[in-house]
């Protein structure tokens, strides 16, 4: 059984990670996403409001072999622990490659039998980023084709 870790921050999750989301279901047997710590971001969404909304959106989406963790330390020790093979990193832009590419090859010292793949973003989606989805929640701007519906009302929510 082919397992696949997929993990960030996700604050909030975006759809451009949905679509990451759903790509990778189509090709391992179960996908995790993990909602992991990162020390250089102040969380807007608190872990339990990020996997609420990550939940709903799994659902929404039809996704059966996916679920939703909120996880600890390293995303490499945590893809071993849950027996994964691949972890999944999303590229947005030209950018992001040479800071995943950074990342996996961290991990790839740290543990050799786990793979990164990267998945591309669709070009409609490249533009997305859950910096520019708060912006656009602040200003109370309008997030269809940003985000699920399951974010929406809770960053409305927050943005009051």
């Amino acid at each position: 059984m082919s397992k696949a870790i997929y993990a960030g921050s996700f604050d909030p999750i975006t759809l451009g990670h949905m679509d990451i989301v759903i790509r990778a279901a189509k090709m391992f047997d179960e996908v995790y996403v993990v909602i992991m710590k990162n020390s250089k971001k102040k969380c807007l969404l608190t872990e339990e409001e990020r996997k609420a909304t990550i939940d709903k959106a799994i659902v929404d989406a039809g996704l059966t072999n996916v679920t939703c963790e909120i996880g600890d330390g390293l995303t490499v020790h945590y893809a071993k622990q849950k027996g994964a093979k691949v972890m999944i990193r999303g590229l947005r832009a030209a950018m992001d490659f040479e800071y995943e590419l950074q990342i996996a090859n961290v991990n790839s010292y740290m543990e050799p039998s786990i793979e990164t793949i990267f998945i591309a973003s669709k070009p409609e989606m490249s533009f997305i980023s859950s910096t520019i989805v708060k912006e656009v929640a602040m200003a109370h701007g309008d997030l269809e084709g940003l985000v699920p519906k399951s974010v929406v009302e809770v960053l409305q929510e927050k943005y009051k």
